[in-house]
């Protein structure tokens, strides 16, 4: 993969508009964001990432118990939150980014879930190597991918397949050796190519595969899916191990 400085980037999206139906019960009175793993709220995993990555500007979508969403984020100073408010109509993850996109400006942003938790290796912070690897030549979208075998509490059988210059494309078999992690760097000018109303992010995707223009950067750490009570407990068992 061919690399080029680049000026890194200011402002993020967190997708925190889901329902949670799979973390039920956990998320029954609670907005999936919100359930802590380790004393910490889901979604402050992903903020204080971004914090530290010097990200000035946070865009956050909710829905559902939109206002307990609020109240939380209220009480954050670094970065500087922006709600999209999704109470009308759930838009799903990219049809958020869509509406969104006022908010972004021009340069590549960073986009996230909240459903799942990065553990990094030495000298390999997973904003930073996204940022390393970003070319706005030749991407329109970049996505952090982990092997299986560095995963807990997933029990899928992997999303894409990389070629030897970095370009993804999405499994084609019964299997695919990584899988994303909920983050990358996206180009405002892709969202731009969506329609309006819900679509999925995978919309993008598909049409930036079509030009030759996805790719992936892979994770060096570990990666913690937090999606269901099971991956939870397993989560919340690891980073508790880890703190003694």
């Amino acid at each position: 993969m061919t690399r080029k400085p680049t000026t890194a980037p200011t402002t993020a999206m967190v997708l925190a508009a889901g329902l949670g139906t799979r973390m039920r019960p956990l998320a029954e009175d609670t907005p999936k964001p919100l359930v802590k793993v380790a004393g910490k709220a889901l979604i402050d995993y992903a903020l204080d990432r971004f914090a530290a990555a010097d990200i000035t500007r946070a865009v956050v979508n909710v829905h559902y118990l939109a206002e307990a969403m609020e109240q939380h984020l209220r009480a954050r100073t670094t970065p500087e939150i922006i709600i999209s408010d999704e109470r009308g109509l759930l838009l799903e993850t990219g049809g958020g980014l869509k509406k969104a996109r006022p908010h972004f400006g021009d340069k590549a942003i960073f986009c996230t879930n909240t459903d799942a938790i990065l553990i990094d290796a030495d000298g390999a912070e997973a904003c930073a190597t996204l940022t390393r690897h970003w070319d706005a030549r030749q991407m329109d979208a970049l996505l952090l991918l982990i092997p299986i075998e560095k995963t807990s509490g997933y029990d899928g059988k992997g999303d894409f397949d990389q070629s030897v210059d970095g370009r993804i494309t999405l499994r084609q078999g019964e299997s695919a050796q990584f899988v994303f992690t909920g983050l990358q760097l996206i180009s405002p000018a892709l969202i731009d190519e969506g329609p309006d109303g819900a679509f999925s992010t995978k919309l993008l995707w598909d049409r930036a595969q079509t030009h030759g223009r996805l790719f992936g950067a892979i994770h060096q750490g570990s990666w913690m899916h937090v999606g269901d009570p099971a991956g939870h407990a397993a989560a919340e068992a690891r980073l508790k191990a880890s703190a003694r």
